[in-house]
């Protein structure tokens, strides 16, 4: 897409507080190497300005429960599967931008999404996954079940959400410009500012520009009145 300012609607709910933005990289990410000091930082003993705690993580498995989604097994948060994959050696570096996505959302203990803003169409919106919605989210062609998700939707429908992105907006050695979507949860709103913060200051040291995308939130719903 041109580098036209975006933003995304993002349903009621009562327990998220995302935060998004775009970054534009200078050269396709296929061009450009991850740094040793990042990749050291894919540790759970790594330095690092944040650190996850449990609190944290039952408020994010709160968040996704909220619309019926079950956060367990092979649907909870990248977040948790990160520690997992971590800790037993099975993640490697992928690119800059996966890099230091997995390395913001590995440290903080919030889940996050990030699409390649080509293959990615506005508007955004962020909202339930409806009855039978699917999409496969590796190139093997597996699916998931999106019914009671948090998701993220293009002009083509869902593509991302705090378990798995689709694979159709996954990023590649082509991609310029990305979108990235961190899932905030209510009463933890600091954790989201430093992550924030953080991601921003390791991007802009790799030479990305980034640029904040509006949230534009819909009104909940009138309380029903009592009988």
């Amino acid at each position: 897409m041109s580098g036209r300012a975006i933003s995304i609607l993002v349903e009621a709910h009562p327990l998220l507080r995302p935060a998004a933005f775009t970054t534009r990289f200078s050269r396709p990410l296929g061009e450009i190497p991850s740094p040793d000091w990042l990749q050291a930082l894919l540790s759970l003993k790594a330095a690092a300005p944040l650190s996850r705690d449990e609190e944290l993580r039952l408020a994010v498995r709160a968040m996704l429960r909220h619309w019926g989604h079950k956060p367990a097994g092979r649907g909870k948060p990248a977040s948790e599967y990160l520690v997992r994959a971590v800790g037993e050696g099975e993640l490697g570096s992928i690119n800059v931008a996966v890099d230091v996505c997995n390395v913001v959302s590995l440290h903080s203990g919030l889940p996050i999404a990030l699409a390649d803003l080509a293959r990615a169409e506005p508007p955004f919106r962020v909202a339930r996954g409806g009855e039978g919605e699917r999409y496969v989210f590796n190139p093997a062609g597996q699916k998931m079940d999106l019914e009671g998700l948090v998701c993220l939707y293009d002009a083509r429908g869902p593509c991302a959400n705090p378990v798995k992105d689709a694979q159709r907006v996954k990023t590649r050695d082509e991609t310029t410009a990305t979108l990235t979507v961190i899932w905030g949860v209510a009463g933890h709103e600091p954790r989201l500012h430093a992550a924030l913060s953080w991601y921003r200051e390791l991007l802009e040291g790799l030479g990305g520009t980034v640029e904040e995308v509006a949230l534009r939130r819909e009104a909940a719903p009138p309380a029903s009145p009592s009988s």
